[in-house]
């Protein structure tokens, strides 16, 4: 019998395995057409790397992912972009216990707005100017990493359709638990400084990482105030499609019923919220965020959509 003729492998499947010399870290800096940088405030008092400090998006590989397919993950997770990426630089990076590590970096262009991007992680995305660079408090690899791209001449690569708005818009998904016990509606008090509606009412809700909207409510509910829901229980009940402002980024609503839950409300992240209380449906307090009073008001009026802002 003839031996089989030799197949080389197809591209695909080469680039599925991560080399075992490939670097965990990923991230990705992106410029816009005018030259700044793309940067991301990360927490401070919190045991992660360079805690308080302005970095870029990015995360660690999981399981067999390449560093390609991992950037490309952690940048749709943390700002809902989904933008052409080169490879430009390795860098080292130290872990919280002070381990050594590297991260491989991805040049890419995006000339949106900052303030449209989604934060479910870290405190906010900016726009900086290379100049202002050296007076921020900085992740260290991150300003290795901008300096090389200076000393290369500054780089922008040219946006592609995908990366400057030439096809649908990517929306931001949020879930919100609308629970109600004898009339009353559980309403969270936001903490005063939160970044968003702050000292104002609000569903407990989240944004939708790498998983289903009720995968991401049963999460929530736990982590934000030691409910148990079970996954059965749940049903959609509203929808709000809202945008802030005129050509602000538009951000789907999802409201889902929970039939029944286990445990009492409690605080479990007093920085985001101070208080959970039960708010009768016809009496809700005045400052609640505008779209979930109007999401209250067409559950009640059996109403299943609502839009705001278009």
């Amino acid at each position: 019998m003839d031996p089989e003729p030799f197949r080389p492998a197809e591209p695909a499947a080469i680039e599925r395995t991560a080399p075992d010399d490939d670097p965990r870290g990923t991230a990705a800096l992106l410029v816009d057409s005018r030259g700044r940088y793309l940067l991301h405030l990360r927490d401070a008092n919190k045991r992660i790397c360079d805690p308080g400090t302005w970095s870029i998006p990015g995360g660690d590989r999981e399981g067999a992912e390449t560093s390609r397919e991992a950037v490309e993950r952690e940048l749709l997770e943390e700002t809902g972009l989904v933008v052409p990426l080169e490879e430009f630089a390795v860098v080292d990076s130290l872990s919280p216990e002070g381990v050594k590590g590297r991260v491989r970096v991805y040049l890419g262009a995006w000339d949106g707005d900052a303030d449209d991007l989604p934060c479910p992680e870290g405190i906010m995305f900016r726009h900086f100017e290379a100049a202002t660079v050296p007076y921020l408090t900085m992740c260290p690899w991150t300003k290795e990493v901008i300096d090389l791209h200076q000393a290369q001449g500054a780089p922008v690569p040219v946006p592609s359709r995908a990366s400057s708005g030439g096809r649908a818009r990517l929306h931001v998904v949020g879930v919100h638990l609308y629970l109600e016990r004898e009339g009353r509606v559980l309403l969270g008090l936001r903490h005063p400084d939160s970044a968003y509606a702050g000292a104002t009412h609000h569903f407990l809700a989240g944004h939708c990482e790498q998983e289903s909207a009720v995968a991401c409510l049963v999460r929530e509910a736990a982590e934000e105030a030691g409910l148990s829901v079970d996954p059965a229980d749940v049903e959609l009940v509203h929808v709000v499609h809202v945008v802030d402002r005129p050509g602000g980024r538009p951000r789907m609503q999802l409201v889902f019923r929970a039939r029944r839950w286990t445990g009492t409300p409690e605080v479990r992240e007093p920085d985001r919220c101070v208080s959970w209380d039960w708010w009768p449906a016809e009496a809700l307090p005045d400052r609640v965020v505008p779209y979930a009073r109007a999401a209250i008001e067409g559950i009640r009026a059996g109403r299943p959509y609502t839009e705001m802002g278009w």
